[in-house]
């Protein structure tokens, strides 16, 4: 996620790169055609309705647009909505389990596989080997559950949470109603990498991105051309400037239509991750990691 602050022109330039400068070289060309063949009498440009095609166009992008940062915002809040259950889940698991000797393993167990299930969670998404994300837990607990036979590893690390909790309720460590409590809290887990999944694995139908990338195109080649009979040596400056605006808004919903792809417009989930690790070993007296901090305007 991009987190500087302010706009440079520079950046924003170099945002759309070349098709900015092919637009602006077709342009300089259709009104140094214009004036050249015009004076001869040998050009005549019907008029086009350029203003009607653009507020379509705009409708279609704002459309397009808006559906893309509605993706994005919920996979954020999702992401909230993990980072509150942790928190909840290791709160619950320090202070409604039992606090004999025995138990304080398994305690210490689950909270360390919570942070395991967050940066899992996060490759899980990425679509990237979930091995490292397991390097917290023991050796012991990674070779018995083998979690490198599932498909779907965060999800085994929860179904592993609820192991021990009946195991803890077997043992007298906790209560039925205890019990219903964190399963309420796996739930909630549940159902926010569910709706992360479901961003993850239906994005935006190709139409919205083909068409609306034509149409733009189609857009930016006629404009001048509209154009250059009224403005004449100002058109360059008119037909950029408007291309520029609407090939940016096409480009921002193209990046933000899928949140998860490991580019500068994700979501900051290593940060997020980051955040609960810090959150959850402080709660079990463990050295903690350092905050995540912003690279070059990018919070990973």
């Amino acid at each position: 996620m991009m987190v500087q602050h302010g706009s440079r022109f520079n950046s924003l330039v170099r945002y759309l790169g070349w098709p900015l400068l092919a637009l602006l070289f077709w342009d300089v060309a259709v009104t140094a055609s214009y004036v050249m063949l015009h004076r001869g009498g040998s050009l005549e440009l019907p008029s086009l309705p350029v203003s009607l095609f653009g507020s379509v166009l705009v409708l279609f992008l704002g459309v397009r647009t808006n559906a893309a940062y509605a993706r994005w915002w919920e996979a954020r809040t999702l992401w909230g909505a993990i980072v509150n259950a942790s928190r909840s889940f290791a709160r619950e698991t320090l202070y409604l389990v039992s606090d004999a000797a025995p138990a304080q393993a398994v305690q210490r167990s689950m909270v360390r596989r919570q942070v395991a299930y967050a940066q899992a969670l996060r490759l899980h998404l990425l679509r990237q080997d979930v091995t490292p994300a397991l390097r917290v837990l023991s050796a012991g607990e990674t070779g018995d559950a083998r979690y490198d036979a599932f498909s779907n590893v965060p999800n085994a690390l929860l179904n592993r949470h609820a192991a021990d909790m009946a195991h803890c309720h077997a043992a007298g460590w906790l209560d039925r109603y205890d019990r219903i409590r964190l399963e309420t809290t796996l739930v909630d887990l549940s159902n926010a990498q569910g709706g992360l999944e479901r961003i993850k694995n239906t994005p935006l139908p190709k139409q919205y991105g083909q068409y609306l990338r034509f149409f733009v195109t189609a857009f930016c080649i006629l404009l001048p051309i509209g154009l250059v009979d009224s403005l004449l040596y100002y058109t360059p400056l008119a037909s950029t400037a408007v291309g520029f605006i609407l090939m940016t808004i096409d480009k921002m919903g193209t990046d933000l239509q899928d949140p998860f792809t490991n580019s500068v417009h994700d979501v900051p989930m290593d940060s997020i991750c980051r955040t609960i690790q810090i959150d959850l070993m402080e709660s079990i007296g463990e050295t903690a990691p350092t905050p995540a901090h912003s690279v070059d305007g990018v919070l990973w």
